[in-house]
């Protein structure tokens, strides 16, 4: 078995990609430079055959050298001095490999992008949409919804949360239920609202709606990636076109008892169920760990009507606990008490 001061050196050994069975026979054999099987098997704890697969891909990696001629077998460790350069080679050979993709990537996905072309810009709606593991906010011209139809429903199906805005459209004069299926809330709006989305609070699209609903125009679109920039994006949405127009259709909750890594999904099916009644429980793990528990009082939200927030971006749970309430909010919250890392939500019986 591996000795407690050889920790570390396990530890440093795994980076390589050996397994800890691997690292106890390579640590076994060098401590006798050669030995036999059935020795590197009691040494290490490991069976005999185990021995036999593992010093085979020992060798592989030019770590020892299996004498099968002798009798019994023996197996040599390679002086760790020749066997670490050879490891070192082999990642020193493939690093300007590893490298060249890097610079690709970075000169792929920069921070701030300029977009004209209308096929550009909806390819990478549709795909920032298919990728989303978690939230999909979304404002589109009503010509463009067939476009996105399925890449939204298919949103849904894998339980991601989604806002859609549809603009240009008199709802007066459409058939609304046509949009169901494709998000948890939907608004419209009869005038014409800047294109746009974020996903996953990593990636923002903006642009006027000419860009989306004209082959020709001159405006561009300009698409970021970083958190600050798609933050700004957010808070356009939420804090502007979001309450200005008019809600058409709300889901139904998800059913109890519910667990939510998301906040934002969290606190809109918080809001569903408290508004039918149900007394709802929280047990929610913060930023540090702790669990804080205890029946939910009060929730501060803009998603679905009635809106409660006091603010456009407040988005926050209160919950009442033995030593009195607090609140709670998503990732970087700043005037709550706590940020949340894991809710879940039951019936308070």
């Amino acid at each position: 078995m591996t000795r407690t001061n050889d920790i570390d050196l396990t530890k440093k050994l795994t980076t390589f990609g050996f397994s800890e069975k691997e690292i106890d026979a390579y640590l076994a054999l060098l401590s006798h430079g050669e030995a036999t099987v059935s020795t590197l098997s009691e040494d290490a704890d490991v069976s005999q055959q185990g021995v036999y697969n593992i010093t085979e891909r020992l060798e592989n990696r030019g770590l020892v050298q299996v004498n099968s001629h002798a009798s019994p077998t023996t197996i040599r460790a390679v002086p760790p001095a020749t066997a670490m350069a050879k490891l070192s080679a082999e990642i020193e050979s493939i690093t300007p490999t590893l490298e060249k993709r890097f610079t690709e990537s970075q000169r792929q996905d920069p921070e701030v992008q300029m977009i004209k072309s209308r096929k550009t810009i909806l390819k990478r709606t549709k795909n920032a949409i298919s990728q989303a593991q978690n939230e999909v906010i979304l404002a589109i011209p009503e010509s463009l919804y067939p476009e996105v139809e399925s890449e939204l429903k298919d949103a849904i199906d894998r339980e991601a949360f989604v806002l859609l805005l549809i603009s240009g459209m008199n709802a007066l004069d459409e058939d609304v239920r046509q949009f169901e299926g494709s998000a948890d809330v939907i608004h419209y709006w009869e005038e014409s609202v800047p294109f746009l989305y974020t996903v996953d609070d990593q990636t923002a699209l903006i642009g006027k709606a000419d860009v989306v609903s004209s082959e020709q125009t001159d405006d561009d679109a300009v698409e970021v990636s970083r958190s600050m920039l798609t933050g700004t994006v957010l808070g356009t949405y939420l804090g502007t076109f979001w309450p200005a127009s008019t809600e058409v259709f709300v889901r139904d909750p998800y059913p109890l008892p519910r667990t939510f890594d998301w906040f934002r999904q969290a606190v809109l099916h918080a809001a569903l169920h408290m508004k039918e009644g149900t007394d709802l429980w929280a047990d929610i793990e913060v930023e540090n760990g702790t669990m804080i528990s205890g029946p939910i009082s009060d929730i501060r939200q803009g998603l679905v009507t009635p809106l409660s927030n006091e603010f456009s971006l407040e988005t926050s749970i209160v919950v009442e606990t033995d030593e009195g309430e607090v609140s709670v909010g998503g990732p970087t919250a700043f005037i709550e008490d706590y940020e949340a890392q894991f809710v879940t939500f039951r019936e308070n019986s």
